[in-house]
């Protein structure tokens, strides 16, 4: 089978605690596979159907041929259900209904589906899902916002190389007014979508600044950075701790090379151990994510369930193979055996999940933060569907050799709610959770044996 790609669903139930303003639609998350992926036929190859009744048709037999999640509703009624909806939305024009017509009843038949995993792409969301996975370039100013006091606007995360960064901005900075008004996101977001040049008021700790962005066509790679905390708690005098933030598993297929890159950099430094930062990380693709957390797991192994069919993954030293077959690797590969901790928040999901999993699972090292998103457990792909849409779709779901399943969700060693207190700390420079993994590393396990080290 191709490499199974992740994504994290869109929240509708509530706002987003970090929100990127990389993008006006849903944050996108999954596949390189794009190109791989055949649509089906559908009712094009039944006759001549209007527009709107032959995207119905693709999706409708995806459902059918591809679906290999967990939704134990009948599909089959599904599908007559809501080919009764459509029926009678195009029941003026039945014979040329357009095809945006049938759009909002594909999201309402996938949400009916009842798997969060799975749901329809308006051809805005599939757009931005193509140019993040490609790493194509967009209109951005490449900064992510948190939510304190009604808005997104404290500062927690400047993308490198970015509008935002070389306009001064950093991690903490409160947006307080925006071209001499109150601050809202909504007036940020239209300024994005427009490319205007803006000026905003940020307080800085006990500073007042301003500083002047305007958002430019960039390009959406976001890779693996590397920092360095002092480790005032663990044995040596000027011992520094190597934090390794990834903040998808996207960006063009280099994630897992950096990782590991990064991995060596921080034993060549002599760090006292690592931080894995996988706050808001909501996923993408599952190759990636597995030849990155190889960088510190001699070897995992998976058995991926589809509807009618299995497969098993066993990853070691950056090389993926799927029954037997290879699927992805890296040069050079490296394997942490030093402390370890992984930061989560209820934003890291799907692959950033499996990361954590895989970690926990091994017993390698704590998992610290809040419960994760609760996409877990399976593995999805984006079909392209009618002129411009997409469907994506559950195709597998995932269990440990001896048939234990994957959690839907990962619920920390050490829980630390990610909320509004700890992004007022944040206001003021000080990352509650990453001061809890630098402690935590204290007690965290080290692999006393590597077994892939060259003896002499």
């Amino acid at each position: 089978m191709n490499a199974s790609l992740r994504r994290s669903p869109p929240r509708r139930d509530r706002p987003a605690r970090s929100r990127p303003l990389l993008s006006a639609a849903r944050t996108a998350g999954l596949t390189a596979l794009l190109a791989c992926v055949s649509v089906l036929p559908g009712a094009a190859a039944q006759g001549k159907v209007s527009p709107a009744q032959a995207v119905f048709n693709q999706v409708n037999d995806l459902l059918r041929l591809e679906y290999g999640g967990l939704s134990t509703v009948d599909r089959a009624a599904l599908t007559r259900e809501y080919q009764e909806r459509l029926d009678n939305v195009c029941a003026p024009t039945p014979d040329t209904c357009e095809e945006g017509r049938a759009y909002p009843v594909l999201e309402a038949e996938l949400t009916a589906l009842g798997d969060e995993h799975s749901f329809f792409q308006l051809p805005e969301d599939y757009r931005e899902f193509v140019t993040s996975v490609t790493g194509g370039n967009r209109l951005q100013f490449g900064v992510k916002l948190a939510l304190l006091d009604g808005q997104n606007r404290v500062v927690s995360e400047v993308v490198p190389g970015s509008a935002a960064e070389e306009a001064g901005l950093r991690r903490g900075d409160v947006l307080l007014r925006l071209n001499g008004r109150p601050y809202l996101y909504a007036d940020l977001r239209d300024a994005r979508e427009k490319g205007q040049t803006i000026r905003l008021d940020v307080q800085r700790q006990t500073e007042r600044l301003e500083v002047t962005l305007t958002a430019r066509e960039s390009s959406t790679l976001d890779l693996p950075r590397l920092t360095s905390v002092p480790a005032s708690d663990l044995p040596g005098t000027d011992a520094q701790v190597a934090v390794i933030r990834i903040p998808t598993f996207l960006s063009g297929g280099r994630v897992a090379q950096t990782v590991h890159d990064q991995v060596r950099q921080a034993q060549r430094s002599g760090a006292a151990g690592v931080i894995v930062d996988l706050r808001g990380n909501p996923g993408g693709s599952l190759t990636e994510c597995d030849s990155a957390v190889s960088a510190f797991l001699p070897s995992l192994t998976r058995v991926a369930r589809s509807a009618d069919a299995s497969s098993r993954t066993v990853v070691s030293r950056g090389t993926r193979l799927e029954d037997g077959r290879l699927t992805g690797s890296v040069s050079n590969p490296a394997l942490w055996t030093g402390p370890l901790a992984v930061l989560v928040d209820d934003g890291s999901a799907s692959c950033s999940e499996f990361f954590a999993y895989e970690i926990q699972h091994a017993g390698r090292g704590p998992v610290i933060g809040e419960a994760t998103a609760g996409v877990g457990n399976t593995a999805t792909r984006v079909f392209p569907v009618g002129s411009q849409a997409a469907v994506q779709l559950t195709i597998l779901n995932y269990a440990k050799p001896d048939g234990t399943p994957y959690p839907e969700r990962i619920t920390p060693d050490q829980v630390s709610a990610q909320d509004e207190a700890a992004i007022r700390q944040l206001t003021q420079g000080r990352d509650t959770l990453l001061q809890l993994g630098v402690q935590a590393l204290q007690t965290a396990p080290v692999l006393t044996l590597d077994p892939f080290r060259q003896r002499p």
